[in-house]
Formats: structure tokens, sequence, C-alpha cells
């Protein structure tokens, strides 16, 4: 399972990407610098809910879509169950 963290990052560095912005320009909008908005966008960062908030409103979005978008990563890196072999 990947961290929480790194799935945060993910998901506001795709949608990033996805509008053709800068990490700069995100970052300046955000309030945050950019070496931090690179650092949560990496997963080396916590990020918190201010922040977190900050930065989807830069990206013209909310936390519930935000949260969405987290639910749909984490249901794709679900461990499939593993099938014990019989004694």
């Amino acid at each position: 399972m990947p961290l929480l963290r790194e799935v945060f990052g993910r998901v506001l560095r795709q949608e990033r990407t996805r509008q053709g912005r800068t990490l700069a320009e995100v970052a300046r909008e955000a309030g945050v610098s950019t070496q931090y908005l690179s650092e949560v966008e990496r997963g080396r960062k916590e990020a918190s809910s201010e922040v977190l908030a900050s930065v989807c409103d830069a990206l013209g979005g909310s936390m519930i879509e935000f949260v969405g978008g987290v639910h749909r990563e984490l249901l794709g890196a679900r461990p499939r169950p593993v099938a014990l072999a019989a004694a």
C-alpha cells in the first residue's frame, strides 16, 4: 500500500499537469513555496489540511474532488487477496 502522502502528491501533480500549469504558478496562488509544493507532490512532505485546501483552490477544485481522486487512486492500489495454498 502506498503512503497517503504519496497518493496526495500524485493526485495533485496529475491535476496540475493536466491543466498545463507550472509548480511555481500553483505554489504562488496557493501561498506556499515552489520547493514545498514540489516536495508535497513527490510524497516527501505531509501537507496540512489547510495547505491541501489552498492548493486545491489554486487548481480550481474542491477538497471533495481531491478526496475523491485520492479514493480512486487508493482503490486502484488495493492489494488483491492472496489464495492460500491448501496444506
